[in-house]
């Protein structure tokens, strides 16, 4: 069976495309930083599809919880696909950069682009051994247009795409796909903009985007969600 790593995996998106990968019989390696939740959602899929579920709580900003990570996916039969799902804001509620702390920035970057490379740098070799190995960055439309207040989350996306870009070129056996599901009813929006309360689709209906992608295997790139669900590119 093929194996995938999914970060902040115990809601939302990342749940979510949990889900669908073990209906497909995907063996799962499942990471955030709360136990009890993550726990509960891996013993939820192993239960339900009968495929391999792990669950492995920790921060993925730490060098040996991402090794750790990587090495659970060795045992069970190593890397197909990487998801790099877990995002942190740098402020909650968002705020202007004026009053954006730069511990939030650093916190930012430090989750969402220089975590997501260590874990690549991780599992490259486990990658490259796969015959479709694959790395998909979750991106937004922050990391592309200027949006008051969330100029420190959306930087750190924008790192994160360019390092999903050049990574590509650098590893063309792999896949590299970087993804905007666009708005989603999540806790991070919620937490982002908590006066906002306008409706919003579940994250798990997204997730025929990100399936479209490993069922077609373009080529690598950026890819929105609502262009893929519409049948566009």
């Amino acid at each position: 069976m093929p194996v995938a790593i999914i970060t902040g995996a115990s809601k939302g998106l990342g749940r979510a495309l949990a889900e669908a990968l073990a209906g497909r019989g995907w063996d799962l390696v499942l990471d955030a930083r709360t136990p009890g939740p993550l726990q509960a959602a891996a013993d939820a899929l192993e239960r339900r599809y009968g495929t391999r579920v792990r669950a492995l709580p920790g921060d993925v900003t730490d060098a040996r919880h991402r090794a750790a990570l990587v090495a659970r996916a060795r045992r069970l039969g190593g890397v197909d696909l990487l998801v790099s799902n877990a995002s942190a804001l740098g402020a909650e509620p968002l705020v202007r950069l004026a009053e954006l702390p730069p511990a939030g920035l650093r916190r930012a970057l430090e989750v969402n682009a220089v975590a997501a490379l260590g874990l690549v740098q991780e599992a490259l070799p486990l990658l490259r051994r796969s015959g479709a190995g694959t790395v998909v960055t979750v991106s937004s439309d922050a990391a592309a247009e200027a949006y008051g207040t969330w100029g420190g989350y959306g930087a750190s996306k924008a790192a994160l795409d360019q390092l999903a870009a050049v990574l590509a070129v650098e590893e063309p056996g792999l896949r590299v796909w970087a993804v905007d599901p666009g708005d989603m009813a999540t806790d991070l929006y919620a937490a982002a903009v908590p006066d906002d309360a306008g409706p919003r689709p579940e994250p798990g209906a997204v997730v025929p985007a990100f399936l479209r992608l490993l069922d077609e295997r373009p080529a690598s790139g950026r890819y929105a969600a609502p262009a893929l669900l519409d049948g566009r590119r």
